[in-house]
């Protein structure tokens, strides 16, 4: 996504946190690369079994719901909803 076109300013992180699925049965380990009011770019090992909506919870205890808005094979744009 073009930097212009964000509704809200990203600003570079290094955090860990976790993508959350199926009533919390299934995590996957991710760091978050960047992140604004509205969305986050997320880094993990694989975006196979990762679905379209999921709840990311940081490790300093904040949770966000999210959307993908894109994907490569080892990045996530969320959107957070």
């Amino acid at each position: 996504m073009n930097e212009d076109t964000r509704s809200s300013q990203r600003h570079r992180t290094l955090k860990g946190g976790k993508i959350v699925v199926n009533d919390g049965f299934s995590t996957f380990n991710c760091t978050i690369r960047n992140m604004s009011e509205t969305g986050a770019k997320l880094l993990v090992p694989s975006v196979i079994g990762i679905p379209e909506r999921f709840s990311l919870a940081l490790d300093d205890g904040r949770s966000f719901a999210c959307e993908v808005a894109w994907r490569t094979e080892t990045e996530l744009g969320v959107r957070f909803s």
